[in-house]
C-alpha cells in the first residue's frame, strides 16, 4: 500500500465517504484529494468542503456538471430512447461515467496514484466506476473500500466516526431514510427498508420529486417541445440550455404525477434488485422523442434504431459508456438525429404523457398520400396486388407443398 501516495476520492460528505476518507488515511498513509459533484441532486454540496478541510483534506474539488451532464451524457443517451428491460430510464447509471471522467481527470492533474469511491460489492456503481477508470486512464488503480474493510454495517460506521472524531451529524445520520437513494437532474430512486419485499407498495411520503396521480391537478397542462437534431432546444418557444430544460420539466412533470416507477431489475452483477424511481422530466422527453422521430424519420432508420437500443441501453446500464462499441453506436444514432427537428405538443395529466401533436419542417409525413379521402392519384392502389404476391410467394409455395401452420 506504501506505493500510493496520493488518492481521488468520489466524495459527497455523507457518513458512507467520511468514514472512507478516514480510512483510507489511515490503511494508505497517502494525501487525500476529493472531488464532489453538483449533478442536480437538489441538495447543497458545499457543505462537503467544511467537512473535508475538518478531516485534513488540502485539496478539494467541488463542482457544478449539471449542464455537462445534461448536455453531453443525458441528451445523448435520449437521442437513442434508451430505455433497459422495457422501463428504466437509466437515471444512475448514465451519471457514473461522468463521475469517472472527473475523477480521472483530477488524478492525472493532481498526480495522483489511485481513485477510489463508495460503491458496493454487490452493485452496478462499481463496475462503472472502474470500467471508466479502465477506459481512460488504466494506469490508475481503483480502490473499492467496501470490498476490502470489515466494517458491514451502518452502526459499525457510525461507532469507527465516533472513535475518530469524524464530523457527521450523528443525530442526523441515526435518523436517515430507510432507503437507499441516489438523485441527480434525471432523476430519483429508492432501494432498501421494505422495498425489499417486491409485494410491498412503497408508502406515498417515500415520493419526493412527485405528486400521484390522484393528487395531481384536475386541469391538464400543454407544453411545446421545440426539438433541433433530436434535442429539445426551448419550451413553449422559450429557449433554454439543456439542463434548464430538465429542470422545468421535473418541475411541471412532478406536479402532474408524471414519471413514477416501481420495478424488478437485473442487475449486472447477477442478482434481482427492486427499485423505485422519479424521473418526470425524462418521461416526458422520451415520449416526445419518440413523437418528433415519427414524422421525421426513414422507417427502415427508425426501426434500426429501434432493433440497436436495447442494446446500447444494456451498454450504459453495464457501465460500458467509455468503451468503442457504444462511441460506435451513438455516432450512428447522432448521424440518424440530423432531420429530427420540429415542435412537439405533449399534454401532461395525473400521471399521464399524452402527445397532442407534432410539426416539422422535415416531416416525411405525406397527407396527399396517406389521406383516406380522394388523393387525385398521388398513390395507385393497383400497385399493392402486386407487392403483396410478390412478398406472399415463399408463403404460396410452402402452402402448396403441405406446409401450413393451422
Amino acid at each position: 500500500m506504501s506505493n500510493v501516495r496520493k488518492i481521488v476520492l468520489a466524495y459527497s460528505g455523507g457518513l458512507d465517504t467520511s468514514v472512507i476518507l478516514k480510512w483510507l488515511q489511515e490503511q494508505y498513509d497517502a494525501e487525500i484529494i476529493t472531488f464532489t459533484a453538483d449533478l442536480g441532486q437538489g441538495e447543497e454540496v458545499e457543505p462537503a468542503r467544511a467537512k473535508a478541510e475538518a478531516m485534513g483534506v488540502k485539496s478539494i474539488h467541488i463542482e457544478d456538471l449539471r449542464e455537462e451532464f445534461a448536455r453531453d451524457f443525458v441528451f445523448p443517451m435520449f437521442r437513442a430512447n434508451a430505455i433497459y428491460e422495457g422501463e428504466y430510464l437509466l437515471g444512475t447509471s448514465i451519471a457514473r461515467p461522468l463521475i469517472a471522467k472527473r475523477l480521472v481527470e483530477i488524478a492525472k492533474a493532481e498526480g495522483a496514484d489511485a481513485i477510489s469511491h463508495g460503491a458496493t460489492g454487490k452493485g452496478n456503481d462499481q463496475v462503472r466506476f472502474e470500467l471508466g477508470m479502465y477506459g481512460l486512464a488504466p494506469e490508475l488503480r481503483c480502490i473499492a473500500p467496501w470490498r476490502e474493510w470489515d466494517l458491514t454495517s451502518r452502526e459499525t460506521l457510525m461507532e469507527y466516526a465516533r472513535i475518530r472524531d469524524i464530523p457527521i451529524d450523528f443525530a442526523k445520520a441515526g435518523k436517515k431514510s430507510p432507503y437507499s437513494m441516489d438523485a441527480n437532474l434525471l432523476h430519483i430512486s429508492y432501494e432498501g427498508g421494505g422495498l425489499e419485499d417486491p409485494f410491498w407498495e412503497p408508502e406515498e411520503d417515500m415520493w419526493r420529486w412527485s405528486v400521484s396521480p390522484e393528487k395531481a391537478p384536475d386541469q391538464p397542462l400543454y407544453l411545446e417541445l421545440t426539438y433541433r437534431a433530436g434535442d429539445i432546444v426551448a419550451i413553449d418557444g422559450q429557449e433554454m440550455k439543456p439542463h434548464e430544460i430538465m429542470e422545468l420539466l421535473n418541475k411541471l412533470g412532478g406536479e402532474h404525477g408524471i414519471g413514477r416507477l416501481d420495478l424488478v431489475e437485473n442487475r449486472y452483477v447477477g442478482m434481482k434488485s427492486r427499485g423505485c424511481y422519479e424521473t418526470p422530466a425524462g418521461t416526458i422527453m422520451l415520449k416526445a422523442h419518440r413523437a418528433i422521430e415519427s414524422i421525421t424519420l426513414d422507417r427502415e432508420v427508425a426501426h434500426l434504431k429501434d432493433e440497436l437500443m436495447p442494446r446500447y441501453a444494456k451498454l450504459i446500464y453495464n457501465g460500458y459508456w467509455w468503451s468503442p462499441e457504444r462511441h460506435m453506436l451513438q455516432a450512428m444514432i447522432d448521424e440518424s438525429q440530423q432531420p429530427v427537428n420540429g415542435v412537439v405538443r405533449v399534454k401532461l395529466y395525473k400521471g399521464n404523457v399524452m402527445i397532442a401533436g407534432r410539426k416539422s419542417d422535415d416531416s416525411l409525413f405525406d397527407a396527399n398520400i396517406a389521406t383516406f379521402e380522394d388523393d387525385r392519384g398521388a398513390y395507385n392502389q393497383k400497385d399493392a396486388e402486386g407487392f403483396i404476391r410478390l412478398n406472399g410467394l415463399r408463403l404460396r409455395i410452402g402452402a402448396s407443398k403441405g406446409r401450413k401452420f393451422d
